[in-house]
């Protein structure tokens, strides 16, 4: 077993079929095969050996996922790291896991100056180089190794959260969980030989590339999806007309503000943070003929749910105003999922599968979403937040996501927002998704983050003419008994999708108090 192998049989069914395509050329299924395979030759000359960290910091590119792929095919792990994050964040990450090499594009090697423990790793690679000589190799040369065998528990991810409520938490992806990742992502995504797809997300890419999709990189920085130029990815669509693209909810935000028609896509799929419906119905107008898809997963289960927006009902619309919370879809067949009462906090133990099932809440009833199932991560390295995410029960490990919700009498999952966001009062048990989700459908509203200080239930918002915004959410959420709607110029937002609310750098804002 080692992931590598899918990209060996993709190579073989289609070798002339473009892999990857960005703006600075493409390469093939049988070209990134070969250098996948000359770049692994090059690691394991240079010591990088079965078992060996390396950490790897680059955008998405070809580059990237060439270095992936050959970290992958010598049985070594790949570790990835934001350094967006800042340099106290790089010195926790780093002496969790004591990479043994380190691969960075260019300006990745400047923080070795700033980084003793950047510093401190033995092996330095620079990744361009690295790249350029695999594909010079494979150009010359015919390679017939074989990715290293590998079992189902061989790590081959390691990646961090952010650790801005605690030490960050190491999530290990084993080559059993991707390939199970793999199938799930497939079916949700509905990837097939053959089509083509845009992605902003790099795991998505992965399962592009062990399905025989093409992926096209954006012509765009990433690292902040929510203030893209749009004009540069729309041309790629309209030029390269992808069948799909899987991106976050800021960066469709940013192609449905400026798009006046993508008629080549027939799938979107947004996700990574909350999606509400006028975001859905924006991407409807720029793309009528395509089916508009909301993915609900996390780092630890990718994906959890889908909803398609053609089944979301008037009714449905309805109750989302009325602050019902998201419509997430149905679970996806490939986990298993319950609602147990929200205790998110507390370490949680159960006797038996029976006694957990028995906590289990009937339709209806709120609480936190725990899930199971091959590609739901088991446990973090070394155990560090693993008593207050995971519970044990009869061999099965659930997750516990943190997120609140509750399931309908169609089976379909609805969510609320982060447990630890919940407010509680006067109003009673308020969660934040279900207020915000209800302000989206307000005309000029951008943002908002519901929240309560001093006991005071307030919405900030953000909004190009928040007077008369202001005025209509006080009318329409009556039902939240909000003490106040208080505008405020930026709402603060993960620095990875740009698009959930972070609520403890919102709590330090003055403008709440």
């Amino acid at each position: 077993m080692n992931v590598a192998r899918l990209l060996r049989d993709r190579a073989l069914e289609a070798p002339e079929r473009p892999a990857i395509i960005e703006r600075a050329g493409a390469i093939s299924f049988a070209e990134f095969d070969a250098a996948s395979a000359a770049a692994a030759a090059m690691l394991a000359a240079r010591g990088v050996l079965p078992g060996a960290r390396v950490l790897l910091l680059s955008p998405m590119s070809i580059d990237l996922y060439v270095a992936i792929v050959a970290i992958f095919r010598v049985g070594a792990t790949v570790v990835f790291v934001d350094p967006a994050a800042g340099n106290a964040h790089l010195t926790s990450c780093l002496a969790r896991v004591r990479p043994d090499a380190f691969i960075g594009v260019g300006r990745a090697h400047l923080l070795r100056f700033m980084s003793p423990a950047l510093r401190a790793v033995p092996l330095k690679m620079t990744l361009h180089r690295l790249v350029a000589a695999s594909r010079n190799a494979g150009n010359r040369t015919h390679y017939q190794d074989e990715p290293l065998e590998c079992s189902a528990v061989t790590p081959a991810i390691i990646t961090f959260t952010s650790g801005s409520t605690g030490e960050p938490k190491a999530a290990v992806r084993t080559h059993g969980f991707l390939l199970a990742q793999h199938r799930a992502l497939a079916d949700t995504l509905r990837l097939w030989p053959g089509g083509v797809d845009l992605t902003t997300l790099p795991t998505v890419a992965l399962a592009n590339l062990a399905s025989g999709v093409t992926t096209i990189v954006p012509d765009a920085n990433l690292r902040a999806p929510g203030d893209i130029d749009p004009e540069p990815v729309l041309n790629q669509i309209r030029r390269l007309q992808p069948d799909s693209t899987v991106a976050s909810p800021a960066l469709l935000d940013r192609l449905a503000d400026c798009a006046q028609s993508l008629p080549h896509l027939s799938r979107i799929f947004t996700g990574g943070a909350p999606v509400f419906p006028s975001l859905l119905d924006r991407l409807a107008r720029a793309a009528p003929a395509a089916s508009i898809v909301a993915v609900y997963g996390s780092t630890e289960a990718e994906p959890i749910a889908a909803i398609d927006r053609n089944a979301i009902t008037h009714a449905d619309r309805l109750a989302m105003r009325a602050g019902a919370g998201i419509l997430a879809g149905v679970p996806s067949s490939s986990v298993a999922l319950r609602i147990l009462p929200d205790r998110w906090g507390h370490p949680l133990a159960f006797d038996d599968a029976a006694a957990f099932e028995r906590c289990a809440l009937a339709t209806g009833c709120p609480g936190e979403i725990v899930v199971s199932g091959d590609h739901v991560l088991r446990g973090y390295l070394g155990g560090i937040g693993d008593e207050d995410t995971k519970v044990h029960v009869a061999g099965a490990v659930w997750h516990r996501t943190g997120d609140a919700g509750y399931l309908d009498t169609r089976g379909r999952l609805w969510l609320l927002g982060r447990c630890s966001a919940r407010v509680e009062g006067g109003g009673g048990v308020t969660y934040p998704l279900a207020v915000e989700c209800a302000a989206s459908s307000v005309p000029g509203l951008r943002r908002s983050a519901f929240v309560q200080r001093s006991g005071r239930r307030l919405l900030a918002i953000e909004a190009a003419e928040p007077e008369r915004v202001r005025a209509q959410l006080k009318r329409e959420l009556a039902w939240a008994a909000l003490a106040d709607v208080r505008p405020i110029h930026k709402i603060p937002v993960d620095h990875r999708h740009n698009a959930k609310v972070d609520y403890t750098a919102l709590a330090r804002l003055p403008d709440l108090y």
